[in-house]
């Protein structure tokens, strides 16, 4: 009888394929992202970069554990291209790119109302399934002079970054998101316009970010502005 009675209630569970049921979620987007204005940005007191353009999550169905997420995996999930320019694009705010006949995606830009953007919320703040995804990020730091920097990243679960379309960092590994997890070698930033990307990647579970800049004492590099373009 017990047998049954588990059989039963397994059975009205939905398939993990099923779209996910947001109502549990409440997912208010106003309490952690808000919208962009004309007005350049600039990093928080701690150096976090709060402005991004976010892709709505592209489906990877196939991720059901994290634990997969090694250094070969993680490069070649990277180097694929699923639409056109998409190492180049800087995105207008609602844009949207062709994955393929079915599929399109759109570009949102925030500013995020805490240092790590939390790309579940995101997600299921726009109805749209938040696990099992590859996220997408894009943004444009100006500086007043060339500043010789180490990027720093943190990221839940792995993820890879390039700036002026340079690799920088990869995080590998079934990670949580932790400040400062990851810091790059010594690098440059030119004086004017650079373009930070980003992707991350997850299966089960929450999925986030936080990127800042560090001086050569570790201290967190303020003094840039945050656009859209």
């Amino acid at each position: 009888m017990l047998s049954a009675l588990a059989l039963s209630l397994l059975s009205a569970l939905p398939a993990r394929s099923q779209e996910l049921d947001l109502s549990y979620h409440h997912p208010v987007l106003e309490d952690y992202f808000a919208p962009v204005s004309a007005t350049p940005a600039t990093p928080d007191a701690d150096g976090f970069i709060r402005r991004w353009a976010l892709l709505e999550p592209i489906a990877k169905p196939e991720i059901r554990t994290n634990a997969i997420f090694d250094d070969t995996y993680l490069n070649a999930e990277f180097a694929k291209e699923y639409f056109k320019d998409q190492m180049t694009i800087v995105p207008k705010d609602g844009q949207k790119v062709k994955l393929d006949k079915k599929t399109k995606l759109a570009w949102h830009w925030y500013d995020s109302q805490r240092y790590n953007v939390k790309l579940y919320r995101f997600a299921t703040g726009l109805g749209l399934h938040p696990t099992e995804a590859l996220y997408l990020a894009v943004t444009v730091i100006n500086v007043p002079e060339d500043m010789t920097v180490r990027m720093s990243v943190g990221s839940n679960s792995g993820s890879k970054w390039w700036i002026n379309g340079e690799e920088v960092i990869l995080l590998s590994g079934d990670r949580r998101m932790v400040v400062d997890d990851c810091v790059s070698r010594k690098i440059t930033l030119k004086a004017g316009r650079n373009v930070i990307r980003g992707a991350v990647i997850n299966g089960p579970g929450m999925s986030d970010f936080c990127v800042r800049f560090l001086d050569g004492k570790g201290r967190p590099v303020t003094n840039f502005t945050v656009t859209n373009q």
